[in-house]
């Protein structure tokens, strides 16, 4: 990895500012001076100084976040603010990504992290990664439905869903529901319902695989997982 891009992801600013910082004479690897942005050091077993002070490279980050409504996910939007956009310039020079997508009206879990393969294992069908929902509909949930949703629903374009586990919290003119799907297909949960002729008003994502949502998040905060939830998430792959 070049010296200029260690610097900028571990905190030392622009790639201009690091440029600044090497001619400065402030940069060693391995206890020799290095002013040529370009050159490269092993991360792993170079030892980077600035100033005199040991310089510890961090390749990936791992954010959960209480999405809110009104916020895409999304690393970036020419309209609407985005996920990428809650977070600090510190979390931004890792360039993050969302894992999945929730609507701009859905709230709840969202992982987000620079980590590509693990969210490939995450997302990918064959992986049949767990997804549970809470959400409000705006008529009665039946027992039918439940069945309906276990053997798997046709949506709005043909598609037959994969079996999902229904769980009515209470059936009223606006029931609550928790959903778990193995899927992610464009506004699943919304068009699953619609194929029972009914209409989600209120949608929020409680977990992904092993990961389950900080309710102490307040809306729109975010946190780094700890080792114990990336090992269990890792692991669950």
């Amino acid at each position: 990895m070049r010296i200029d891009k260690l610097l900028s992801h571990t905190g030392f600013g622009s790639r201009k500012d690091v440029k600044i910082l090497l001619k400065s004479k402030a940069v060693e690897v391995n206890g020799e001076t290095v002013r040529d942005p370009k050159f490269h050091v092993d991360e792993k077993t170079d030892e980077v100084a600035v100033s005199g002070e040991p310089v510890v490279y961090r390749e990936f980050i791992y954010l959960m976040m209480n999405k809110p409504q009104g916020v895409i996910s999304a690393t970036e939007d020419r309209f609407d603010q985005t996920v990428i956009d809650l977070l600090t310039e510190d979390e931004q020079r890792f360039e993050p990504f969302p894992v999945g997508r929730l609507d701009k009206d859905t709230e709840g879990l969202l992982l987000i992290t620079n980590d590509g393969k693990l969210a490939h294992e995450l997302l990918s069908p064959k992986k049949h990664v767990d997804k549970t929902y809470y959400a409000r509909i705006d008529s009665p949930v039946t027992e039918e439905d439940i069945q309906a949703f276990k053997q798997g629903v046709t949506l709005d374009d043909g598609y037959e869903t994969k079996p999902a586990q229904l769980c009515i919290l209470n059936s009223a003119e606006e029931s609550e529901i928790e959903l778990t799907i193995t899927e992610g297909k464009f506004h699943q949960v919304k068009r699953m319902f619609e194929s029972v002729n009914k209409r989600v008003v209120f949608l929020k994502r409680l977990s992904m695989g092993t990961l389950e949502l900080d309710e102490t998040l307040e809306l729109g905060k975010y946190r780094e997982l700890t080792e114990d939830e990336l090992t269990k998430l890792k692991q669950r792959k």
